[in-house]
């Protein structure tokens, strides 16, 4: 009897375990979808439109190249052409360069750094100066417009658009200038549409 109640007190908490496991997976899957809740993880990724410099040294032809991640994600480089460089850190991107030679042959040691040059978000629509802004880590959706100059008289402030890796998501920008908890953090590429009101 002592081991049948200890066989079902050990199923029971396994099973306990793996409902958490479950649940925490869930609640973090769905911040991650949420562009209210900013991963830092987030904005130290590369983003397509992020400007770079690849750096090449300890190799007797060391060299600076100027470049910028494509629509698709892509870099183009010497001898190697396009690598992916969307969703990878700077570091990561610096192995993934580094190797690539190495296996090609081009060189067999080889240092390589990247740096950021420039990071953008864009916003157009109803704001004095539509176009691209500067991004810095401190960002927010309210900062950008205050940026374009403000809303225009015709902007409809409280459907902005925000949208980020081909997905849409709409705030009330004036809800946002109030409380700061609805004030979205903005990553690199992100887009932001202003519409017309109707009235």
């Amino acid at each position: 009897m002592p081991l049948a109640r200890l066989s079902l007190t050990s199923a029971l908490l396994a099973l306990f375990a793996l409902l958490g496991g479950c649940a925490s997976g869930d609640s973090s899957a769905s911040a991650g979808t949420n562009p209210r809740v900013a991963a830092a993880t987030s904005s130290a990724q590369l983003r397509p439109g992020d400007s770079l410099t690849v750096t090449l040294a300890s190799i007797p032809d060391p060299s600076n190249n100027p470049v910028q991640i494509d629509d698709q994600g892509l870099i183009s480089l010497p001898y190697l052409g396009t690598l992916t460089a969307a969703g990878l850190t700077t570091n990561e991107l610096s192995q993934t360069i580094r190797s690539a030679y190495i296996a090609r042959r081009f060189y067999t040691e080889l240092s390589v750094s990247v740096t950021v040059t420039e990071r953008y978000v864009y916003i157009g629509g109803e704001v004095q100066h539509p176009g691209r802004i500067p991004w810095s880590a401190d960002l927010t959706l309210a900062k950008a417009v205050q940026s374009a100059g403000g809303f225009t008289l015709y902007a409809k402030e409280s459907k902005v658009t925000l949208t980020r890796d081909r997905k849409a998501y709409d705030f009330d920008v004036r809800l946002a200038q109030r409380k700061p908890d609805e004030d979205p953090l903005l990553f690199p590429g992100d887009s932001i549409q202003v519409p017309r009101s109707a009235f």
